[in-house]
């Protein structure tokens, strides 16, 4: 079996994952649902160890037969593919995530105007929350695809792999790599300070020291953009404070509400009678008082900031599915099954 053609099949089927696991058809995830394609050959663990070996160099297969799973970056006509290599009972899967050809804009995305508003600071920090698969890195690539066609600025991007490219436009773009460019996200993140940035975009804040040096990176006039893998946007701020030793977390609530401008968290909704899946979104601004209640650890008071805090452009992710629901865009069990507090959807669709 070739691992081309069946690049090919999921750019056709605008699949957004391939997945290749012996003793299965290949498998496409496509809008949100997982297919087996059963008209075409089962996989082996010889066709699995071949498809990965095509798609790696030298250097990248060494590196995953001695750490046991690798991921990268891999290109496929105009379009690239995010490939996690890894071995499970002792034999090769490929999971590869499609990258679209072209970003689109926030409109193209269905996403609120508002976060136009995110291209426009010049320094602070920016997050993008969600699970994994709801749209976080394309959002992203969304506003800093904005940002160099609007302005002039050095982005640097650090991530694991390169997902999508930018084109040339006014700003210069430097996007590294982990593993090819850098060796970590800390020593990448400490080298970008040196090389003259205006906007920081780190793929993702997986530890504490990442967190720091992201919470130092905006405190010394940079516009930083991560993401984090939380459900809402008081989860992320209770996450981002919590994961630090009690000692450093007075100093950390500080830092936050000194630095951070916005957290959207997103999710991909099915649409009615539609395969396709539209984004429903919580906005969370730091107004005078959430920065208040992240300095004094009352971050439960956001919920109800979120709720009654719509005139200052703010957006509790159960009003906008409750908004996605009264226009017809989504069934009344998709809001329920999606929202991330039930009861207070309850109040709204009755």
């Amino acid at each position: 079996m070739d691992i081309f053609k069946l690049l090919q099949l999921a750019i056709e089927k605008q699949a957004s994952d391939l997945h290749i696991v012996p003793d299965y058809y290949p498998t496409m995830r496509i809008n949100g649902e997982l297919y087996q394609m059963s008209t075409l050959p089962l996989i082996t663990k010889e066709s699995a160890e071949a498809m990965a070996f095509a798609i790696v160099s030298n250097e990248q297969k060494e590196n995953l037969l001695s750490n046991r799973e690798i991921d990268l970056g891999y290109g496929y006509q105009d379009y690239r593919f995010r490939v996690n290599i890894y071995f499970a009972k002792d034999v090769i899967n490929i999971s590869m995530r499609t990258i679209p050809k072209y970003i689109k804009t926030l409109e193209q995305l269905g996403l609120p105007s508002y976060l136009h508003n995110c291209v426009n600071y010049r320094q602070g920090l920016i997050l993008l929350t969600g699970p994994t698969g709801e749209g976080k890195s394309t959002t992203l690539a969304s506003i800093i695809n904005e940002i160099n066609s609007k302005y002039a600025r050095h982005v640097v991007t650090i991530e694991d792999p390169i997902e999508y490219t930018f084109p040339r436009a006014k700003s210069v773009i430097s996007q590294r790599q982990l593993h090819d460019d850098t060796h970590s996200w800390n020593i990448a993140l400490k080298s970008a300070l040196r090389e003259d940035p205006d906007v920081i975009m780190v793929g993702e804040m997986r530890d504490y020291e990442t967190i720091q040096l992201v919470l130092t990176a905006a405190e010394t006039g940079h516009l930083v953009f991560s993401t984090l893998h939380t459900n809402s946007t008081p989860e992320t701020i209770d996450r981002m404070i919590d994961i630090f030793p009690p000692n450093f977390q007075s100093q950390v609530k500080n830092q936050l509400a000194a630095v951070l401008k916005i957290v959207v968290s997103q999710r991909l909704l099915p649409k009615v009678g539609d395969i396709k899946r539209i984004p429903a979104v919580e906005i969370l601004i730091n107004t005078a008082a959430v920065a208040a209640a992240i300095r004094d650890g009352k971050t439960y008071l956001i919920n109800n900031m979120l709720e009654t805090s719509e005139n200052e452009d703010m957006i509790l992710f159960e009003k906008n599915i409750l908004s996605l629901y009264q226009q017809g865009v989504i069934s009344r069990e998709t809001a329920f099954s999606y929202a991330i507090r039930p009861k207070e959807l309850e109040k709204f669709i009755k």
